[in-house]
């Protein structure tokens, strides 16, 4: 028989291990490597509105109310979406699916969160960034996830005005107003989505056509998807040029985004000339995917090398 004092120290490692898994499961329902991605482009913005470091309980500020608005909309998402994530391979063990989070847990999570992010950004940055706050929860819940995300091939193209707020959230931080150069940096991220999602949708294709979701690469061929991402990536590319005279930046950043979106424009290109041509290699999608990722970042990283040059 095992001894009294066993089965006591047993009992509290077991409840953290449960307790560990909740919370776990909880903030899988927030995605936070999708949160990570929105900080990237506000982070930047910050020190261009600035012209320099912002005050770092600004940033701070900002960017905790940026992340508990984006976790919210997320958690909706995840709650609107759980019968579509039962059915997709790559989304199958979402918290919802298999029932680590309750239905009405995540409702009263992801509201909590809503509410706690309108309420810190009001109250700890300014008010417009927390309607802007707002606005980026209901376009990403009601405009992409309900409206757009089962109906039109075009969902990822306008839901993604959702992914580009925080860019007018980092600046309206800083001025309290908001202005052409993040207006720029927004058609930057708007332009930037289709090339960085689709390449993502074409792999797991045959999980959206079984969830019934029409994704540009279940009702396209791959050639009209890789034109469609080569025509976005030269807007995306158009917009940060004429970012560089806007909010005067110097020929650091100009030359920096002029070889970024030279390099990834060639990414796109190289997909959709290997698509047409297998001979010049196999299509390598998820490589743009990860291109984009790797652009985004590094463009983020010139805008603030840029502002904290001396001259």
């Amino acid at each position: 028989m095992p001894s009294t004092t066993s089965a006591t120290s047993a009992a509290p490692a077991t409840g953290t291990a449960a307790w560990r898994t909740t919370v776990g499961a909880y903030v899988a329902l927030t995605k936070p490597r999708i949160i990570e991605l929105l900080l990237v482009t506000t982070i930047p913005t910050l020190f261009l509105a600035q012209g320099g470091v912002p005050p770092l309980l600004l940033a701070f500020n900002t960017l905790f109310g940026g992340t508990l608005a984006a976790a919210s909309a997320n958690v909706f998402n995840c709650i609107i979406d759980r019968d579509i994530d039962a059915v997709m391979n790559r989304t199958k063990k979402r918290p919802l699916v298999t029932g680590d989070v309750s239905v009405r847990g995540a409702w009263i999570f992801a509201s909590v969160l809503g509410v706690m992010s309108f309420v810190w950004l009001a109250r700890f940055v300014n008010l417009l960034s927390g309607v802007l706050g707002v606005a980026a929860i209901l376009l990403y819940v009601v405009f992409y996830t309900l409206i757009l995300k089962r109906r039109t091939s075009q969902n990822i193209v306008w839901g993604g005005v959702a992914g580009c707020m925080p860019v007018l959230i980092g600046w309206s931080a800083v001025t309290n107003s908001l202005d052409w150069a993040p207006f720029l940096l927004f058609g930057v991220v708007f332009f930037w989505t289709p090339p960085h999602y689709w390449p993502l949708s074409m792999k797991f294709r045959k999980d959206y056509a079984n969830a019934g979701v029409p994704m540009l690469p279940v009702v396209a061929s791959d050639r009209r998807v890789a034109v469609e991402m080569v025509l976005y990536t030269l807007a995306m590319i158009a917009c940060s040029i004429a970012l560089w005279p806007v909010a005067s930046l110097t020929a650091v950043y100009g030359v920096a985004t002029v070889l970024l979106g030279g390099w990834f424009l060639l990414e796109c290109v190289t997909l959709l000339r290997r698509l047409k041509d297998p001979a010049l290699g196999k299509p390598r999608a998820m490589r743009v995917f990860h291109a984009s990722i790797t652009y985004l970042t590094l463009l983020s990283v010139a805008i603030v090398v840029d502002v904290l040059l001396p001259f």
